[in-house]
């Protein structure tokens, strides 16, 4: 089972907000996921993120990949680099 740490959509139409989450990387997008690790909302000035630092270096450490917009954000936030 490969783990992805990705977005997941929610919120209403035209004002989305996403979940960071831990998922298998077979599953859908908005569909079953291991964890949740955190919140983005980009509709915010800046754009609002609230991160679980810990669990989202434990799940790096465990071999799972971030999406590249999740990769940049956790870089925009400081935690990509400290987890590598």
């Amino acid at each position: 089972m490969a783990v992805k740490i990705r977005l997941a959509r929610h919120g209403a139409k035209k004002r989305p907000f996403y979940r960071i989450v831990a998922a298998d990387s077979e599953s859908p997008r908005d569909g079953r996921f291991l964890e949740k690790l955190g919140t983005y909302n980009p509709l915010q000035d800046p754009a609002a993120v609230a991160l679980n630092t810990d669990r989202i270096k434990y799940w790096i450490g465990q071999g799972a990949t971030p999406s590249d917009t999740v990769k940049s954000i956790l870089k925009r936030e400081g935690v990509f680099a400290a987890a590598e």
